[in-house]
């Protein structure tokens, strides 16, 4: 079995996880949890996975995969990256090869499942159909201050074609509001009943873009933050707190709820206590 979990949608792999498995587990030394160097510095600097790769190669100021391939090859530190992962571990630049309006049954399903109209989807996102190592797949995509996209598939896969960046929206208002993912976005106007709001908009698209968007939040009066309830979440509307006058923390009306969306469709946080295992062969 391979190290990347795979599902088959119209007749194609779709990869439900972004990145391969580490040959070597290291584990957590707070946590006990197995993973690799990557994940271990996601954890500690809270970062995204290409940033945690971008630090490890000493690179810095990356936009893309073939700048990253780039600086790792003239540093001749490629190895201090790739000797943690396979040997097929792409450099390649992610090609898109079609964008277009979401028409894929397997997409509009899981677009209704998580209880967001298709037309309101249609009018932020994008079906991304993209080349990654000779291999073509497919994804919901949601488009970026820089050109990038933000790509979710389900069950759970989570990705972006570079560059990753915040997407903002500009209504010319003194409030803005503050999401940490465009599901949570596509909620909040769900919700409401809208199909815009009058107010400003800054989704973050990872917490790991909080800094990100520190300039745009800091030019309004008034913030309003959904964030997700959880310790990232929460450690990202404090740093926000921290650096503006008035903010308002909105997820504590929905603290039952892991996310916006997931008060949305009324499904509540389930707390584990039993102990985290794999997946059964």
């Amino acid at each position: 079995m391979r190290g990347d979990m795979q599902v088959r949608f119209g007749g194609r792999y779709w990869e439900t996880y972004g990145r391969k498995t580490a040959r070597r587990p290291i584990p957590s030394l707070r946590t006990s949890e197995g993973g690799s160097v990557i994940d271990l510095l996601m954890k500690i600097e809270n970062c995204s996975f290409y940033d945690a790769i971008s630090r490890l190669a000493g690179c810095t100021n990356i936009q893309s995969n073939q700048q990253l391939a780039d600086c790792m090859y003239k540093r001749k530190n490629v190895e201090t990256v790739k000797r943690f992962y396979d040997d097929d571990f792409s450099f390649h630049r992610i090609q898109i090869t079609k964008i277009q309006s979401v028409n894929h049954k397997k997409i509009i399903a899981w677009i209704r499942e998580r209880k967001i109209n298709l037309d309101l989807a249609n009018l932020y996102c994008k079906e991304i159909h993209y080349r990654n190592r000779n291999k073509q797949y497919f994804s919901i995509g949601f488009r970026n201050n820089k050109g990038g996209y933000e790509l979710n598939s389900p069950p759970s896969f989570k990705s972006c074609i570079p560059p990753k960046e915040i997407t903002t929206f500009r209504n010319g208002n003194d409030t803005c509001l503050v999401f940490e993912g465009f599901w949570d976005f596509l909620s909040y106007l769900t919700i409401r009943k809208i199909e815009r709001t009058k107010n400003d908009v800054a989704v973050l698209n990872s917490v790991a873009n909080v800094q990100k968007a520190m300039d745009f939040l800091k030019s309004h009066k008034e913030i309003y933050t959904y964030l997700d309830n959880d310790e990232s979440g929460r450690k990202a509307t404090g740093l926000i707190k921290s650096a503006n006058a008035t903010v308002y923390n909105q997820s504590t009306q929905f603290t039952e709820y892991k996310d916006l969306n997931d008060y949305l469709r009324g499904k509540k946080q389930i707390i584990e206590t039993s102990e985290k295992r794999g997946l059964k062969i």
